[in-house]
């Protein structure tokens, strides 16, 4: 990082990359308060399964902390923590774990103290929920520090935070309690005790505390006596709001990011890490995922897609780019938007090494590959597979390769492994997804005459005819009939021929699949035989 060439280096301080844009941030932070260890975090709560956002939120954290090395020629050293908030409640059990009843009876125990409902002996629900995540992390090659609640309040790291907000309690409750409704202003208190008897989590009011002996009294609301514990040692642990601020305090954190259904929440984290005399960290408000059906994802219901789903029909890079694109507006995060990511992330690609060092560094592939992006050769899109699929009617990856040799000599899967990995992308997917909605259906009288037009045509042009050379005879036929608009034949050889409402630049998925196939494809759907 150090060599970098300086036209990157002056390209990436006036970069409007949103990494850059966030890292810059932090660079007026260190030459505001002098060098020092910068700490990025990210924060995880497992009470239900991980799901893309929470990678995203990794993913994206690491852009912008790869941006800030650039930017500082990486003489500034920096840790990235993924703290899990295992310590928690369990509030409900969520709809997609195993063993209901059993979770049922631990409700309001930290998940850390519920039993592994997945059935791993020895385990525990936050410890099995945190060993997933990790595992996808991992996988994915993220350099980080994985941090939990429950060894960080039971070994004393937070001790010393914890007495000052005993000392700021009155401060603390003055920030919280003109946001929540009289009953729950009445009973707030910024700390949880765990109770000794049941290992419940309690929302109950402090009667009495003593800052200098370092302790909380409540009331033990089913036996009714007073109860005095340390809010240290992991006795306690701080309602989340003040558990935020807890962190970003005990810790010194420099950069968070949340979603911005908790932009109320970041700025009441914020007031309270200033009441307990440290500086919150810089932030960056990122729109939430959406399901197929516009809602709001959310891990204890389900409704999005899992990180495993994603992997079985696209590559880690197609997701990362997903989640570099656009974080300040609302996506759907289903599985239709896979294929459209995967071309995409090879459509970058394929663009960087031409491109000049201030358009390389916008690049998504850059932040995705942390300025190091590979050298792929991809001569087939995953679109275009998808449909080779379909027409071939084939699911065998030997078949695949043998058009796609055809159409580019010297391919192979041995020589091209990222396009072989896609092959079998495009099998599962086409198998998952397109084929059980494929619905072919007969010619109207006008696309009938096209395609017979079209069949004669390609009949007069050579077997190895390239992509553009088909094209321009495929427009050349919808221009010669009575279609109102020329979309409406592009749509009506997708409908008629593959049975789906749209598809790939045609031009280039005959050159692919073989002229003499289309045509044996064309002479189905005239018989009726496809639509049969």
């Amino acid at each position: 990082m150090h060599n970098l060439p300086q036209e990157w280096l002056e390209a990436a301080r006036v970069s409007k990359a949103w990494p850059f844009e966030e890292a810059r941030k932090l660079v007026a932070r260190v030459e505001k308060e002098g060098p020092r260890e910068i700490l990025f975090e990210t924060g995880y709560g497992p009470s239900g399964l991980p799901h893309i956002g929470t990678f995203g939120e990794v993913a994206r954290t690491t852009m912008v902390r790869h941006a800030f090395r650039i930017l500082t020629k990486d003489e500034v050293p920096t840790r990235l923590i993924c703290f899990s908030d295992d310590m928690d409640g369990l509030r409900k059990v969520p709809d997609n774990v195993p063993n209901q009843e059993m979770m049922r009876a631990h409700l309001g125990k930290p998940l850390t103290r519920i039993p592994d409902p997945f059935g791993h002996e020895q385990g525990t629900f936050g410890a099995a929920n945190n060993a997933r995540l990790r595992a996808f992390l991992d996988r994915f090659g993220f350099e980080y520090e994985f941090a939990s609640a429950t060894e960080y309040y039971a070994s004393g790291r937070f001790d010393a935070t914890l007495l000052k907000m005993l000392a700021a309690y009155d401060e603390v409750r003055a920030i919280m309690l003109p946001t929540l409704g009289p009953e729950r202003q009445a009973t707030y208190s910024p700390f949880l005790p765990i109770c000794p008897r049941t290992g419940v989590v309690l929302q109950v009011p402090t009667i009495a505390r003593d800052p200098e002996a370092g302790t909380i009294t409540y009331i033990d609301p089913e036996t009714g006596e007073e109860v005095t514990v340390p809010v240290t040692g992991g006795q306690v642990k701080c309602q989340w709001k003040a558990d935020w601020a807890l962190r970003w305090a005990a810790l010194k954190v420099d950069y968070e990011m949340a979603g911005k259904d908790l932009i109320d929440s970041v700025r009441l984290a914020s007031q309270i890490c200033k009441a307990l005399g440290e500086r919150p960290p810089e932030g960056f408000n990122y729109e939430l995922f959406l399901d197929e059906n516009g809602e709001k994802i959310s891990k204890s219901r389900g409704n999005g897609l899992t990180i495993e789903e994603w992997l079985t029909y696209a590559s880690q890079e197609s997701l990362a780019l997903y989640m570099f694109q656009k974080p300040r507006s609302a996506k759907r995060l289903y599985f239709d938007v896979i294929p459209r990511a995967v071309d995409d992330y090879f459509s970058h690609l394929a663009s960087y090494r031409d491109q000049a060092p201030e358009q390389q560094i916008a690049n998504p592939v850059w932040h995705i590959h942390s300025g190091e992006p590979p050298v792929v050769d991809m001569p087939v899109s995953f679109a275009m597979l998808l449909n080779l699929v379909s027409a071939s009617n084939s699911e065998d990856a030997r078949v695949l390769w043998g058009f796609i040799s055809r159409y580019a000599p010297g391919a192979t899967a041995e020589n091209h492994p990222k396009l072989d990995e896609l092959v079998g992308y495009a099998i599962r997917y086409y198998h998952d997804f397109v084929r059980p909605k494929k619905s072919f259906r007969v010619p109207s009288e006008t696309e009938r005459a096209a395609l017979s037009d079209l069949d004669e045509r390609l009949a007069g042009l050579p077997e190895d005819a390239d992509g553009e050379t088909i094209q321009n005879e495929v427009y050349a036929v919808g221009k010669a009939h009575d279609f109102a608009q020329l979309r409406d034949w592009f749509q009506g050889l997708y409908q008629v021929l593959l049975g789906q409402d749209q598809g790939p630049r045609f031009g280039s998925f005959v050159a692919l699949y073989g002229i003499a196939e289309t045509r044996r494809l064309i002479a189905e759907a005239l018989a009726g035989k496809l639509a049969a």
